[in-house]
């Protein structure tokens, strides 16, 4: 829920991490970024979320020497797993009202 109280700009992005802006906008090419807000990459408004794939991106081309489209469909893949966590999560505790202590 935090997340989303936290705005960062294009700038903000690019200084936080060290990075050029033309990579931040090949992140948003490949979706690796999502802005919440802005037509250009100059009006562009991220979320903390954005910038912790940023940096999960960056970590992974780093440390596995990967090209950006892979980069992309690895963020793809752990942002799917984060959301089947959390709804698997969101079920067992569904279920847990149904269950009987000492059932499950």
């Amino acid at each position: 829920m935090s997340d989303q109280l936290l705005r960062v700009t294009v700038q903000e992005l690019c200084d936080r991490q060290g990075v050029a802006r033309s990579l931040v906008v090949e992140l948003v090419e490949h979706e690796v970024a999502r802005p919440l807000a802005g037509e250009t990459p100059e009006e562009w408004v991220f979320d903390a979320a954005a910038a912790y794939w940023v940096n999960c991106a960056l970590r992974l081309r780093r440390d596995l020497e990967l090209d950006w489209v892979a980069v992309a469909m690895l963020v793809d893949l752990l942002r799917e797993r984060e959301r089947l966590t959390r709804e698997n999560t969101q079920l067992r505790q569904r279920l847990a009202r149904f269950v009987e202590p000492g059932d499950g």
